[in-house]
C-alpha cells in the first residue's frame, strides 16, 4: 500500500512538470499584395506565304474505303459524328462506339477542294489505349 502512496506522489509530481504546447500566433502580418496577370495577346497563326501545302495521305490496308471520302460519304458509312471539329481548311470527324473511337482528319488535296479523309487514329473507349484502325473502322461500320 505504500508503494501506491508513493508511486501516486511521484506520478502527480510529474504532470506538475509537463506544460501544455504552445499555440502558434503570428507576431506579424504579412502584407496581401494582389497581383493581376498580365493581359492575353491572341495567338496568331504562322504564315503560310499563301501557298498551298499538300497533305500526307495515309495508306493503310483495311481503311480504303475511309481514305479519300469527304464528311458526307463518312457520314453515310459510319452515322452522324460525334464530334466534328473545323479549323481552317481542316476538318476533324469523331465517330465512337463501345468498342472503339475513330478520328478521322480531312485535309483538302488540291487548294479550294472539299477535305477528305487523309487520316485515321483509333483508339479503345475504355482507357485511350491504340487498337488497329482496320478493326475499329469495321466494328463502327454501319
Amino acid at each position: 500500500m505504500r508503494k501506491i502512496a508513493v508511486l501516486l506522489t511521484f506520478a502527480a509530481g510529474l504532470s506538475g512538470c509537463m506544460s501544455a504546447p504552445k499555440t502558434y500566433s503570428p507576431t506579424r502580418q504579412l502584407p496581401v499584395t494582389t497581383t493581376r496577370p498580365p493581359p492575353q495577346q491572341p495567338v496568331q497563326p504562322a504564315p503560310s506565304g499563301g501557298r498551298f501545302i499538300a497533305p500526307k495521305v495515309m495508306n493503310v490496308a483495311g481503311l480504303e474505303g475511309v481514305i479519300g471520302r469527304d464528311a458526307t460519304a463518312l457520314a453515310n458509312i459510319f452515322g452522324p459524328p460525334r464530334l466534328e471539329v473545323k479549323e481552317g481548311d481542316a476538318m476533324k470527324l469523331q465517330f465512337s462506339g463501345s468498342p472503339c473511337v475513330l478520328d478521322i482528319y480531312l485535309y483538302p488535296l488540291r487548294p479550294g477542294a472539299e477535305p477528305s479523309a487523309t487520316h485515321v487514329e483509333a483508339r479503345r473507349a475504355s482507357d485511350g489505349e491504340d487498337v488497329d484502325r482496320a478493326a475499329c473502322v469495321r466494328a463502327l461500320r454501319r
